[in-house]
């Protein structure tokens, strides 16, 4: 019985999804420092941040039951299937929010603990409320709290917010509008099914395609900026721009896609993008200046 309910609350905080945030905010941390970040603010933050991201996501899954309720990929959340009532929902996003708030403003820093309150208000709130039910570019205009963690990582190990930071904030907010709108072809009936004005459901199939292949293609450009800035050498700019390539073939492919599942494999290819995106912003900025004395010290050697 226990397992159970721990099942239930746990897929309450859409965990595969708070895994990217927090991941994207560990990454943020590292590329702040020149070597390791301080272990103190960077475990209470990425904590703070993983509390943060939990009880947005079940403040969503509270406020969309009725639509939850009419989406086949979604039908299955606790709040849907009577495994937890609001009552026990509402309880445990307050506490972790809480938590949340607890950590970041005294064990971290003030600034970390603000932009993650109003992220989490952001997403939960203005987002899941609002935007959501209110206009097909709800996914732009919320995608702003989606794209803050790396900046909240930042913030966490710094006690700033550097406008490197912001250029990452940049590239996962260019990056959500093609990464979500594939997901919403694929989901287009279900949303319109629930009333929920995405984009392929009010402007059709055909006009999202050239939606995310437009966005794509500035998300490549905007990923050549960190290396732009001085922000990454060119270790970082060969993976970005291979990886850009590899999913502009992609939204091009989707514009007469094979099958109807290829928007599926365009939003999978999507989140593998920016994981391995933000591997070698790391890979760049923090192991090869370890790495570059070694390989000198050995050419020394055999001079």
């Amino acid at each position: 019985m226990a397992a159970s309910a721990i099942r239930q609350y746990w897929s309450l905080t859409k965990p595969r999804v708070v895994a990217l945030i927090v991941f994207c905010a560990v990454i943020g941390m590292f590329l702040a420092v020149p070597g390791l970040p301080p272990w103190k603010p960077a475990l209470l933050g990425t904590l703070g941040i993983w509390l943060a991201a939990s009880s947005a996501a079940a403040i969503n899954q509270l406020l969309d039951t009725r639509i939850d309720a009419q989406m086949a990929r979604t039908s299955w959340r606790p709040l849907v299937a009577g495994t937890l009532t609001p009552r026990q929902a509402l309880a445990f996003a307050l506490v972790l929010g809480a938590l949340s708030m607890l950590l970041l403003w005294f064990g971290v820093n003030h600034l970390t603990a603000a932009l993650t309150f109003a992220s989490l208000i952001g997403y939960a709130i203005v987002y899941t409320v609002w935007l959501k039910r209110a206009t097909p570019q709800n996914i732009v205009i919320g995608g702003i709290a989606g794209a803050a963690p790396p900046a909240l990582g930042w913030a966490a190990v710094t006690g700033q917010l550097h406008h490197h930071a912001l250029l990452l904030v940049l590239i996962i907010f260019v990056w959500t509008p093609p990464h979500f709108w594939a997901l919403a072809i694929f989901r287009r009936e279900d949303y319109k099914r629930a009333m929920v004005p995405m984009l392929p459901v009010t402007h059709g199939v055909e006009y999202t395609r050239w939606q995310i292949l437009l966005y794509t293609l500035l998300l490549v450009v905007a990923t050549v900026l960190p290396w732009a800035t001085g922000m990454s050498g060119l270790f970082y700019l060969g993976g970005a721009l291979v990886l850009g390539l590899v999913f502009l073939w992609h939204a091009w492919r989707l514009m007469d896609p094979p099958d109807e599942f290829y928007a599926m494999r365009v939003f999978n290819y999507s989140i593998v993008y920016l994981m391995a995106l933000f591997a070698f912003l790391l890979v760049d900025h923090w192991l090869l200046p370890w790495l570059q004395p070694a390989a000198a010290f050995r050419l020394q050697a055999v001079g």
